[in-house]
């Protein structure tokens, strides 16, 4: 399902190279798999994922998803690939002028959905995150756990092959970070590739396989 085939990432400063987010990486994330991606912050997770998604490119080797080389996408392809995949950032990112419904419909909306059948898809959803109940309910109504269990939802609605989770957890307690994990686990369950950085222990401790990565490195899981 993903593959990153001697991966490298290096970022300009004006004329001058910078130093490498992502340096020799080769790795194969298979369909279904529920991989969590550990390391430090500013190890190179953050870069991995938007390499998945196609926002960064590398500036050497393959990123392979779902059979098609992401680098040789022409700009107009990236949106088809998007399609299959569901990204949920640190920050939830909902807009704050509309109700957690009409946040979760977005994606589907933006692709071409009617919305009596995204209405219902984004209801199937939150009740698969534990907030059906708070549809109606606008985002700051909501607890930080909750805000972030809606970014699941949303990012699920279009019913995904891949769902990509950057550090979901991150500034949340420990019930409310459950909740998210245990949303994504049931995702999971039924068949979706899974892939969830990291930087907390206790993320880690029920983890079946573990990719880490040091300064831009793999370090171990790779395999």
């Amino acid at each position: 399902m993903i593959a990153f085939q001697s991966v490298s990432k290096q970022y300009t400063h004006g004329d001058a190279q910078g130093s490498y987010a992502l340096h020799d990486v080769t790795l194969a994330i298979g369909k279904g798999e529920l991989v969590y991606l550990a390391g430090p912050s500013g190890a190179g997770k953050s870069t991995l994922m938007k390499m998945v998604a196609g926002v960064e490119r590398p500036t050497s080797g393959k990123v392979i998803v779902s059979g098609h080389d992401v680098g040789r996408i022409k700009p107009a392809g990236i949106p088809f690939l998007r399609r299959n995949i569901g990204i949920i950032f640190q920050q939830q990112r909902l807009l704050n002028d509309r109700n957690i419904l009409a946040n979760t419909m977005l994606p589907m909306l933006v692709t071409g959905a009617r919305t009596a059948e995204a209405e219902q898809r984004a209801r199937a959803a939150l009740d698969k995150v534990g907030l059906l109940d708070r549809a109606r309910a606008m985002p700051l109504e909501l607890s930080g756990g909750e805000q972030q269990r809606v970014a699941v939802a949303r990012a699920i609605v279009n019913r995904p092959q891949i769902i990509l989770a950057d550090e979901p957890t991150a500034n949340l307690d420990r019930v409310a970070a459950d909740k998210v994990l245990d949303a994504l686990r049931s995702f999971h369950a039924v068949g979706v590739t899974c892939v969830i950085s990291t930087h907390d222990d206790y993320v880690l401790e029920r983890a079946e396989r573990v990719i880490r990565l040091e300064n831009g490195q793999l370090v171990g899981g790779a395999a």
